[in-house]
């Protein structure tokens, strides 16, 4: 069983940055896969960046290439979501999750809001 907890969000300027964390319970964190997701008013979730469970490997989004970045550190437990150069389009409920291997994300936080007003 593994427990997410997301933190970091808010109400930013365009232009301006954010980091999320996700802080996550559990003795085997390290085994697991974690993605940051987001759902936008309206919107399906869709993935944002994922991060396999040594970090050797990233993945973005097109959206938010060169924008975000992803990184985790298994000695505190937690992942970050570093956010820059925000747009309007960034805003949503930010979800951090996680998976082993390549199977389904089937352990998620309750989310935090991010806005970027314009």
């Amino acid at each position: 069983q593994v427990q997410l907890v997301e933190s970091g969000g808010g109400l930013v300027q365009a232009g301006g940055s954010l980091r999320l964390s996700c802080a996550a319970s559990g003795r085997t964190f390290s085994s697991y896969g974690m993605g940051w997701f987001r759902q936008a008013p309206g919107k399906e979730r869709d993935i944002v960046a994922a991060i396999r469970w040594s970090g050797a490997n990233t993945y973005y989004s097109d959206s938010v290439k060169g924008r975000f970045t992803i990184s985790r550190d298994n000695a505190k437990n937690t992942i970050y979501l570093q956010m820059n150069s925000l747009k309007p389009e960034d805003t949503a409920v930010y979800y951090c999750a996680a998976r082993l291997g390549n199977d389904e994300y089937i352990y998620w936080g309750q989310g935090t809001q991010v806005t970027v007003s314009s």
